[in-house]
Parts: C-alpha cells; structure tokens; sequence
C-alpha cells in the first residue's frame, strides 16, 4: 500500500506522533508528512506512505491556508497560547472593522518575519527552542514569506473590549509563521497580541474536507491519494515498454521543450514510474531525479 493519507491532525500531538502513529496503523516504517504543524495546531497533514515518501520534495513547496483566530490584549512567550504571558495591555480597545482592514492589508504580499523563538530551526546548529529553554540569547533570523491573501472573516463593524478577538483566513507559501503573524498584527495596531487557535484547510491541492481522522483510518474508511494524483501539477507522460525499461535502467532521455520543472513519466495503470527533471549539462536531455520501483 502506497500512496499520500490526508489526516486530519488532531491537537496534543505532534506532526512526529501522527507519523508514528501512522507507521503502526500501517506496519510500515517508510512514512513522512508535508509540513509542521504545532501540537496545538489541527487540519490537513498529509502523511505519505511507502514510495509515496520519495514525492515529498516535488510537493511540499506548495501554498497553504490557515484559519486563525487572533487575539488582542496580551502576548506570549511562543506568539500562541500555550506560552506564559508577556506583556498585558487590560485599557478597553475600540478597533473599527476598516482600521483592522488597513492593518491586514500591509501584510499582503512578501513580508519579512523575524522566526519565533519557540521553533525547530537552527541557530549555529542548534534548534531555538532550545536556546529558549536554556534561557541563552540568541539573535534570530529573519525570513521573506508570501502571504497572498489575508480575508477579515469576523463581521463585526466595531471590535470592543479589554480582549479583542477575530479571525482571519490566510493563503501564503511555505514557511509563513501564522503565530508571528498575529503577534505582528497586534504590533501594527500597537497592542500586544497572538493566536489564540490554529486550524489548516489547505495544503496545496489537499483540503481539509477530504481529510479523515484516526478513527476513520482504524475503522477502515479512508482511502489514499495515488502518487499520480499527487503530482498532477506537472506534465505526465504515459511511457510504452521500451521507454518503461529505459527508465527502470535510469537513462537520460531526450526532451526538446524546456517549459518545465520536472516530468513524470506513467504505466497504463497510472503508477509513476520516474520523475525528471533537466540535465544542466545538455538542454536536449533529461534526467532521472527519482526512479520507482514497480512490481
């Protein structure tokens, strides 16, 4: 059995505990997942099983959107709510729905995040949460993420009180922190602020509504997404029986167009054989990037 499973992650367990879950579901230890998420963070995770595992890099650099309830009033350690607080602002907030509207709107576009503290990335080799834990400074870095769509979903005309929440959905690329997002928000209305919750409906072409949960993977319901399916956003090629047994051999092919990224190459059945891509050394040719066992 091979294919992409889309979960529906639960909150209190790690993208890792999914995966690890998963392996025991399915007796099988090659199983990885397509993008973090948080412990506290629910939605799409699609888990790849098997020779599903080999596609990951052709389909995790896609756009992603998230349902966020924001929160205005104090801010965290982590920029969500499973952090201590840091900073509390308790004066009674009067925000009108076009001056929310005008601070969303400078956070569309490619913007520059500075990495929260509490996350996996390395600092000179070391993961930031764990300079946090240690209490050491560190200074992070700053990344450039594009959010392509930010859409007001609450509907108040006036947002009143000591705490002020609403949400937002947001379409962005890859790497976009959404809990840096609502700090950041906060700080542009000059309030401290974070995400209050978290859910992802999107991850590329996987939406939340064609996920399944646990309990639907022990009771059997659930299907997989085929690897054909998963790499639909690129040019597929049905290849005969001598094409079939040159790719099982890993030789370069000939392909004169150049307007693509990456192939992929097809039995009659619609498994994937191979993945091309462009050989750098002579533009006439291409090249295997990942070849498939095929029984």
């Amino acid at each position: 059995m091979q294919g992409i499973l889309l979960l529906k992650k639960p909150a209190k367990l790690t993208s890792h505990d999914c995966v690890q879950k998963v392996r025991m579901l399915f007796k099988t230890k090659k199983v990885g997942h397509i993008g973090t998420l948080d412990p506290e963070v629910t939605g799409v995770l699609p888990i790849c099983i098997n020779q599903a595992t080999k596609i990951i890099p052709f389909i995790e650099n896609t756009e992603k959107e998230y349902l966020a309830t924001v929160r205005l009033g104090y801010s965290t350690t982590t920029d969500d709510a499973t952090g201590e607080i840091v900073q509390i602002d308790d004066h009674f907030k009067e925000i009108t729905r076009a001056e929310l509207l005008e601070v969303l709107e400078r956070f569309t576009g490619t913007i520059e995040q500075v990495v929260p503290l509490y996350s996996a990335v390395r600092v000179n080799g070391k993961r930031l949460y764990d300079y946090a834990f240690n209490n050491e400074e560190v200074e992070r870095p700053t990344r450039k993420v594009n959010i392509k769509e930010i859409e007001l979903l609450s509907d108040a005309d006036v947002f009143s009180g000591k705490v002020v929440d609403f949400r937002i959905r947001v379409l962005c690329s890859k790497g976009t922190y959404i809990r840096t997002l609502a700090y950041d928000i906060g700080q542009s209305l000059g309030i401290p602020s974070h995400m209050l919750s978290l859910v992802r409906t999107k991850a590329g072409k996987f939406h939340l509504e064609d996920c399944v949960t646990f309990s639907d993977i022990e009771a059997g319901n659930f299907s997989l997404v085929s690897m054909y399916d998963a790499l639909s956003e690129y040019p597929r090629i049905l290849a005969d029986a001598d094409l079939q047994m040159r790719i099982k051999h890993g030789q370069k092919l000939k392909y004169s167009t150049n307007d693509f990224t990456f192939i992929v190459f097809h039995d009659i059945f619609k498994r994937v054989l191979a993945i091309y891509e462009k050989d750098e050394k002579d533009p006439s040719l291409i090249k295997p990037a990942r070849v498939f066992h095929v029984e």
